[in-house]
């Protein structure tokens, strides 16, 4: 707290400052005289009129060097807009000074090079006495103890750090070299601190500086760029930090608080989508929007994403209470200002729903609520029916009926020629948005993507638990890959989908080439200090039921073309009728209630003719016993 002790310090570290600058004032003037002749000795009529004009200059000065605000900096910080201002304080007052001192004396025995030789004296007074301060600062704090820091990044947020990191008090951190891959940067010094190599020798350079820790300033680095680097790092054996990519770092400013450890999102997330932001606020502004399964992954990160754009209303329905109760806190916190719903329901529930389409008439409607888990699934034929099919049916219905002007539901690379019932059930809904969209005034888009790092039920804290418990990490097969993305990048999908095409479209992101999930297992190892194969164990331990070796993104016959977007493609997949399909819905709904499960998946394999057998082909050629990864394989 701002207390009287603080205000008595301050004020007298200002008066000291403002002490410093009056006495400054008169050995500047003296000088000037004293330099104009040819450093002799005075005559003695200037003399006594550069001691009889010394007063006011001492107050024209005084008072505009308080004027310019001297005094709200602080010494130990000084730096160029401190500099700036005594430069702008100085010639502002050399100039009145002058200018009384004409109508006083019209320069009589007043030599006009006296004022400039003062003006640079006063500069070079004022602003070199802070200087030394600092320095001097800077020089004890660097004899502290402190960590020995190499800085990855001599650019903009190279230099922010290694300020904040000089700034800081007690002095934790102590810079002692830069390495860039800039050429033009080699042998330059940032703050006094070198830029001694390149990127390469990250590993020799820390040994040679001994450097106790690696800061990675490079915000705008790509994915692959940051596994090269986070490579080197290993290699060199010393723990690494990293300051977060430049879409994170909201106000632009880069800072000590932001380093954070390097995550397996920087290492396999691309890009981000750009977003025409203008274009979805004009879509989705004022408009009451209903997002499913929204305190879901997906969902969850839709709500927050939907918020910013300036909506009227937003209803958040999910069956979990625990999922609502956390997504409704955290909004209440970061949207104090928004009209929030929060509806505790199941999209199985059709009166539920009728009752909240009724009561709250929303416009747009974004559909995350699924079953997604395919292991787990394939043994819960009937639920994931009734969840991911009856419950899509249920509120796509509604949102026709209700006169809804969008409808986007997510979808999954699974819905791709599936092996599994998870996939199958998600082309069946798929095939209702596009079949509904040919007879409904509401937009039906279907955004499908890969596998969203960190989701619940994901590989990725799979392998942080079993990290943390020593191991062994679980992979299925050395060969299986997927693709992959952040969850804010899948929605910032969603949100583009929004504007872009006239319903019935089904939606792909470009999500480049796929993971092995092997690669990601070491990886994930190696972020956590231990080695793969020696600290932690890795097995293999055979495709589970519905697992495919590789996803597809989309079916051979759907013809993938381009957008206006150039990380979205265009999927245009086979018509389903409407009496099929209406006539399918009424026999799920029948098999739904008898439990009957041979129906289930007849109707599934008539919607889904593409569907494979449990990818009994690939489960045939894998070797489903447990086997223990060793190290290079």
């Amino acid at each position: 707290m701002f207390n009287i002790s603080t205000s008595l310090r301050l004020l007298k570290t200002r008066w000291a400052a403002l002490a410093h600058d009056v006495i400054m004032i008169p050995i500047a003037w003296m000088l000037s005289y004293w330099i104009r002749y040819k450093i002799g000795e005075y005559p003695d009529h200037l003399l006594e009129r550069a001691l009889h004009l010394l007063p006011l200059v001492m107050l024209i000065q005084g008072s505009i060097f308080i004027y310019f605000g001297l005094y709200r900096g602080i010494w130990r910080f000084a730096s160029l807009p401190d500099l700036s201002r005594i430069v702008r304080a100085v010639v502002v007052s050399t100039a009145i000074a002058a200018v009384v001192i004409f109508f006083l004396t019209r320069l009589e025995y007043v030599p006009r090079s006296v004022f400039i030789i003062d003006a640079i004296l006063l500069i070079l007074l004022l602003g070199g006495t802070r200087l030394s301060y600092r320095l001097l600062k800077d020089h004890r704090l660097g004899k502290e103890a402190a960590e020995r820091v190499l800085v990855v990044g001599a650019g903009a947020a190279g230099e922010g750090l290694v300020r904040d990191l000089l700034r800081m008090r007690p002095a934790v951190y102590a810079p002692v070299a830069f390495v860039d891959d800039d050429p033009a940067k080699q042998g330059q010094e940032i703050h006094g601190i070198r830029v001694v190599s390149n990127i390469e020798n990250i590993a020799s350079v820390a040994g040679q500086w001994d450097a106790d820790l690696i800061m990675l300033a490079l915000p705008s680095a790509n994915s692959d760029q940051m596994r090269r680097i986070v490579e080197l790092c290993e290699m060199s054996g010393v723990p690494f930090r990293t300051l977060p990519k430049l879409q994170s770092l909201v106000s632009g400013k880069v800072s000590i608080n932001e380093l954070r450890e390097v995550r397996i999102d920087d290492l396999l997330g691309r890009a981000p989508v750009m977003l025409d932001r203008t274009e979805i606020v004009k879509r989705l502004s004022d408009k009451i929007v209903l997002v499913t399964g929204g305190g879901g992954s997906i969902g969850s990160e839709l709500c927050r994403q939907v918020t910013s754009v300036g909506i009227q209303h937003l209803i958040v329905l999910d069956q979990s209470e625990y999922n609502l109760y956390s997504i409704e806190k955290e909004l209440h916190q970061s949207r104090p200002e928004l009209k929030l719903t929060c509806e505790l329901g199941d999209v199985c529930d059709e009166a539920g729903l009728e009752y909240l389409f009724r009561s709250y008439k929303p416009n747009v409607v974004f559909h995350a609520a699924a079953y997604k888990h395919v292991p787990m699934l394939e043994n819960k034929v009937r639920e994931a029916v009734r969840n991911n099919i009856i419950g899509s049916w249920n509120v796509a219905r509604l949102a026709d009926k209700y006169g809804c002007s969008d409808f986007v539901m997510v979808s999954t690379d699974k819905a791709v020629n599936p092996g599994n019932i998870m996939g199958a059930t998600k082309r069946v809904a798929e095939i209702i948005c596009q079949t509904l969209d040919e007879r409904s005034t509401t937009r039906f888009i279907t955004t499908r993507f890969g596998n969203v790092l960190g989701s619940a039920g994901s590989v990725v804290p799979l392998f942080r638990k079993q990290i943390q418990r020593g191991g062994p990490v679980t992979v299925t097969d050395r060969n299986i890959t997927r693709y992959f993305m952040t969850i804010s990048e899948a929605c910032r999908l969603i949100l583009q989908t929004t504007v872009m095409g006239s319903g019935g479209e089904i939606f792909v992101l470009d999500m480049g080439e796929p993971v092995k999930i092997l690669y990601l297992a070491e990886q994930m190892i190696r972020l956590s200090g231990k080695i793969p194969g020696e600290d932690i164990k890795i097995e293999f331990t055979g495709l589970r039921p519905g697992e495919k070796l590789h996803e597809e993104l989309f079916h051979t016959d759907e013809n993938l073309t381009d957008t206006s977007h150039e990380k979205i493609m265009l999927a245009l997949s086979r018509k389903t009728d409407w009496q099929t399909l209406a006539e399918s819905m009424d026999k799920f709904r029948q098999a739904v209630d008898e439990f009957d499960i041979d129906e289930i998946m007849a109707l599934i394999k008539k919607l889904v003719p593409e569907m494979t057998q449990q990818n009994t082909g690939e489960r045939q050629n894998t070797d489903t016993t447990i086997r223990t990864y060793t190290a290079g394989e």
